[in-house]
């Protein structure tokens, strides 16, 4: 069976612990959003077809004046799932739309222009940085809890090695970032103001 994108997560969560799509959409919203998002509306459709097929079960719970759902995978889920992440091929998409402005940027008027278009994209990058370093924990503002090196110390398992993966890309981009900003006004130094 092939999973879709939302059914990779959700069977991926409930291999964890049993949950309700509002717990689902939670715990995306605390850690695979920064690289695999999934809305409330698609994660209450994927539950049901994956309770269909067989691959979860859902219960009514009661909860206050109204019934709550909660999933649990199955067996036959937990082998799908099992199948899908040993499966030795996986895809690459990049969708950022901060380096699609930088690949047009060359339609503005000016090197100050594009270089604003460059620290636009670096601000974004720096905020998920700062985003992440929440997510691994801090003891006061601008002090981790844990050194991103050593996050699986206080953060064991391999969403440890994610968030690692997170904040070295993030750091990566604005790096680059204002590498190619220091090219664009290099380059306007050269040509004599005359743009990238």
């Amino acid at each position: 069976m092939e999973l879709s994108s939302v059914g990779k997560v959700i069977l991926g969560f409930l291999s964890r612990e049993d949950l309700s799509g509002y717990d689902i959409k939670l715990r995306v919203d605390d850690s695979t959003r920064f690289f695999w998002a999934a809305s409330y509306g698609q994660i209450y459709p994927e539950l049901k077809r994956l309770e269909e097929e067989g691959l979860i079960k859902g219960t009514d719970i009661p909860q206050g004046g109204r019934a709550r759902r909660v999933y649990r995978i199955t067996e036959a889920g937990r082998e799908v799932l099992t199948s899908w992440i040993m499966d030795t091929g996986s895809t690459v998409e990049l969708r950022h739309e901060g380096l699609l402005k930088v690949f047009f940027a060359d339609a503005l008027d000016s090197t100050d222009n594009q270089v604003a278009v460059l620290e636009a994209m670096a601000e974004v990058h720096r905020r998920q940085v700062r985003e992440l370093e929440l997510v691994a924990g801090k003891k006061s503002e601008g002090e981790l809890a844990c050194n991103p090196e050593t996050i699986a110390e206080d953060h064991p398992g391999m969403p440890a090695f994610v968030l690692r993966f997170g904040l070295d890309f993030h750091r990566w981009v604005v790096g680059w970032c204002e590498r190619e900003i220091e090219s664009a006004r290099e380059a306007e130094r050269v040509t004599g103001g005359t743009g990238v």
